[in-house]
């Protein structure tokens, strides 16, 4: 039965449990996506562990950490003296195995790991423009178009992508140019030993960066939108330390 609040004594206006500390919140989120404790293992110091995960989900459900990301990777770039959007990007994918938690896996036949795949694609700063995070049985051409369509979404002027070989397969750069007007450039090795390719080191440092983060060396989260998060909170951290 709905109470009339006209019928209530003055002083049980504005009751309720206090709003919790934005920072406060923020900072324990970011000690534990680099940590990578449990959400009940969150240090006495912070907010009860539900409060945090409660605002870690919605922000998660509304885009804010990935709105959040977008407007710093636009600020890292003015700070280095660079236009707030990029011209060329990289793209690449890289297989994380899962622990036991339910959710969508897969097994990747090329490098043996049973869990998810991760595509991305960075500028020449090796900042994320472009993520999403599938089962690893999931091709690498199978995964470039949702990418490059949402980074098309982001930023009209880019031109240029450069993947690996391995992302020609199935006319892919042909259809890419036609659907999003984006040209593909494959990179390809010359000789059969080792030797570092133009531009593919900035996308492998950035995936080095991940892998730094205790949560995100393994996909500890239940849902692809939770591991998604969590890497746009890791570079966030990131981001926000550069810019200090």
């Amino acid at each position: 039965m709905a109470v009339d609040k006209k019928k209530l004594p003055e002083e049980y206006y504005g009751r309720g449990r206090p709003r919790a500390d934005f920072r406060q919140v923020i900072n324990a989120i970011f000690y534990l996506e680099k940590t990578g404790c449990q959400w009940r293992m969150l240090p006495k110091e912070f907010p009860h562990w539900r409060t945090v995960y409660g605002w870690f989900a919605r922000w998660r459900d509304d885009g804010t950490w990935e709105r959040m990301h977008d407007e710093l990777v636009e600020s890292v770039r003015r700070k280095a003296g660079r236009t707030p959007k990029p011209t060329v990007g990289i793209i690449d994918s890289h297989s994380v195995k899962t622990t036991a938690v339910a959710g969508s896996r897969g097994y990747d036949g090329g490098k043996k790991i049973n869990g998810r795949k991760r595509h991305i694609v960075v500028d020449t700063l090796g900042l994320i423009w472009s993520l999403a995070v599938t089962p690893a049985n999931e091709s690498e051409e199978g995964g470039a178009a949702p990418v490059l369509s949402m980074l098309r979404d982001k930023v009209k002027k880019l031109t240029k992508v450069y993947p690996e070989s391995a992302y020609k397969r199935n006319h892919l750069p042909r259809f890419i140019r036609k659907t999003l007007g984006i040209q593909i450039e494959i990179l390809r090795k010359i000789a059969k030993q080792f030797e570092v390719l133009p531009k593919r080191w900035i996308v492998e440092r950035t995936i080095a960066w991940l892998n730094h983060d205790r949560r995100l060396s393994k996909h500890y989260e239940q849902l692809t939108t939770s591991s998604e998060s969590m890497i746009y909170i890791g570079m966030t951290r990131r981001m926000l330390a550069r810019l200090n």
